[in-house]
């Protein structure tokens, strides 16, 4: 088998978050793909198998991409609040930045179509970030409750930030980030 053209790995994944983004995963068909991509849908079938096979990749692909960018520049040395208020950042970026993106991502891990593959992938992925709230937990910064209750309350109040923003009800400046970030720190800290 000759190398897929990134190219075009990267054309499809681009229809694919615009096409989920616009008409929601189950409605995207592979011809659809193909279409937006401007490749033809035999294409498809050169690079991967099946619709679950490409969904699968790009899932993998674009979780990868999400997760590093957020824990980029996580400065481990740093105090438990400033470790968090990075990655909450991060995260309010990452979704206005990439909404289509993210559509999908939550579209795909919510959906019947997620192989177990991508949800142990996705489990190790987040293993770092519980590993932070378990040690911010043990020095008592953090409430005791499950690790991952705390994860899905940093996330979520990041995710409702940055579609407030987006849609223009919030300014993106340092102001909402300020306050924002209150309201999730007062919400996990102990």
């Amino acid at each position: 088998m000759r190398p897929k053209d990134e190219k075009k790995v990267e054309a499809i994944a681009a229809a694919v978050y615009r096409l989920v983004a616009r008409h929601g995963l189950s409605a995207v068909t592979l011809a659809d793909i193909a279409r937006d991509a401007g490749v033809a849908t035999s294409t498809l079938y050169v690079y991967y198998k099946s619709r679950e096979d490409l969904l699968d990749d790009v899932y993998q692909k674009a979780k990868t991409a999400t997760v590093t960018r957020y824990a980029q520049n996580d400065e481990p040395q740093a105090s438990l609040k400033s470790r968090v208020r990075r990655i909450w950042n991060n995260m309010v970026d990452n979704r206005i930045e990439n909404q289509q993106q993210m559509a999908f991502l939550e579209q795909y891990y919510h959906s019947e179509f997620l192989s177990e593959t991508s949800r142990a992938m996705s489990q190790r992925m987040l293993a770092p970030f519980i590993e932070l709230i378990v040690a911010g937990q043990k020095s008592e910064q953090l409430k005791p409750v499950p690790p991952h209750l705390l994860a899905a309350s940093v996330m979520g109040l990041a995710k409702e930030t940055a579609v407030l923003v987006a849609r223009g009800d919030l300014p993106n400046d340092e102001k909402t980030r300020i306050s924002g970030f209150q309201i999730c720190w007062d919400a996990v800290r102990a």
